[in-house]
């Protein structure tokens, strides 16, 4: 669909604006916004409920996605930022992630991380405001006024003083009717695909825990496991512990190397060996020319921890524990880091993707995270680990489930990549339909009722 232009444009005087409407003004945000009005006193009653929202919390074209029901005395210490209905939130720090939200209608106890920014209209609409904030070419802005390297941040008195266009009151209004109505539609279209995709996950998952806890044959006689994650298995099968499947060499199973045989100082550049992170195992894709490397001289003073093709990376700490993927041939030695476990299969009775489609369900079914230790962060124990339950039919039928899932995954992964694309291009639409309204590239007065309309 087209839409019309306005009739005049000036220059904005600013290079990612380009021209707006003649009628428009080109104001910094602190001209019809204030910011970071409101914080909770240190005073307040370590019982007082509050509903908190960290930038972990806020998702890009989804606002607000997960709060945390704390007391004032358990929450942590950047737990300040008091919102209201109409603020728009946006992160100061790591703006990379471009957590922006417009709060509607919050409960009286929200309250954000003192990483935001909360942004509160002062003479702008604020549904205008909330979409200009969220304007492509303004997020851009915000990213590249951040300073630092790891946690690249914004000032808030910086943040404010961006400039963005700024249409009469009642031309914001139908700006905003218009973005509602349209967003809308394009939104319910991305969650019909998201919804999709948790039922493709799902389809997914369930063929996984099928072929590798019951087979392929579903007439074989079964017999129980005596684990609750696997239940009953064929009667075939034999029952063990993960550490069973591992080689018998030395090192087959093994947590990357700590204290001082693996620090930041000890990355060179185009070192002569790679170090394999837990991103790898979380992700399953390797990017050559991104991976940190470190010497052949320190390398061997951590051999315990080499690494190569075939083995299965598991990621020992963070959200994401317990992932694994299996490491593929690579160009030159490489070390598993500290965050990671390595895993060496007995390739003799066991094919490394059996193996590994078994620590994928046991990751599914909770029994990695049932062993995780509860600390300020999860961390698997190499102990826990080797204990984990396993069960193996004969190599033959490994390799039968293997190109068994193989081929239904790989149906099931294109559907899932299928309706991913369909969400990537339906939220560049998004993105693109917003920043078009807000800068003024088209005209949506005459799309949306009038007030004069909507009164009779």
């Amino acid at each position: 669909m087209s839409f019309p232009k306005y009739q005049a444009y000036k220059a904005s005087g600013i290079a990612w604006l380009g021209n707006v409407p003649a009628t428009w003004s080109v104001l910094p945000l602190k001209a019809v916004a204030t910011c970071n009005d409101e914080v909770l006193p240190e005073g307040t009653d370590g019982d007082t409920a509050i509903e908190y929202v960290e930038i972990s919390g806020v998702e890009e074209g989804r606002g607000i996605t997960q709060t945390e029901l704390l007391t004032f005395a358990t929450a942590p210490s950047r737990a300040r930022r008091v919102v209201r209905h109409g603020d728009v939130l946006i992160s100061t720090v790591r703006t990379y992630l471009r957590a922006i939200a417009t709060v509607s209608h919050p409960p009286e106890n929200l309250v954000a991380s003192t990483g935001f920014a909360a942004i509160r209209p002062r003479s702008a609409h604020p549904g205008f405001l909330g979409y200009l904030l969220h304007c492509e070419y303004l997020i851009a802005e915000v990213i590249a006024r951040s300073v630092g390297i790891s946690y690249p941040a914004i000032n808030a008195s910086d943040l404010m003083r961006l400039k963005g266009p700024i249409p009469g009151r009642e031309e914001q209004a139908a700006i905003a009717t218009f973005l509602d109505r349209e967003t809308a539609k394009i939104d319910a279209l991305v969650e019909e695909q998201r919804n999709l995709i948790k039922l493709l996950k799902e389809k997914r998952q369930a063929a996984i825990s099928q072929a590798v806890t019951k087979g392929l044959n579903q007439n074989a006689p079964m017999k129980g496991s005596g684990n609750q994650w696997i239940g009953t298995v064929p009667e075939h099968w034999t029952l063990m512990r993960l550490k069973h499947a591992t080689s018998r060499e030395k090192n087959a199973f093994v947590d990357g190397p700590f204290g001082s045989n693996l620090k930041s100082e000890h990355f060179i550049d185009d070192g002569d060996v790679y170090v394999i992170e837990s991103g790898f195992a979380t992700q399953g894709r390797l990017n050559l020319s991104d991976l940190k490397t470190i010497s052949a001289e320190h390398f061997a003073t951590i051999d315990r921890s080499e690494t190569r093709g075939g083995d299965i990376i598991i990621a020992k700490i963070g959200a994401q524990f317990g992932k694994s993927s299996i490491l593929p041939t690579l160009d030159k030695p490489a070390v598993v880091s500290g965050n990671s476990l390595k895993l060496t299969v007995n390739a003799e009775d066991f094919d490394v993707n059996f193996v590994n489609w078994q620590l994928v369900n046991l990751k599914a079914l909770g029994a990695i995270e049932d062993i995780v230790n509860a600390t300020a962060q999860p961390a698997l124990s190499l102990g826990e680990m080797s204990n984990l339950p396993f069960v193996a039919p004969p190599r033959t039928e490994q390799q039968a489930i293997v190109s068994f899932l193989v081929a239904s995954l790989g149906e099931l992964d294109g559907l899932i990549t299928e309706a991913q694309r369909g969400i990537d291009l339906l939220q560049e639409r998004r993105s693109a339909i917003i920043s078009s309204a807000v800068t003024g590239k088209i005209d949506v007065r005459g799309l949306v009722p009038q007030p004069e309309a909507v009164a009779a």
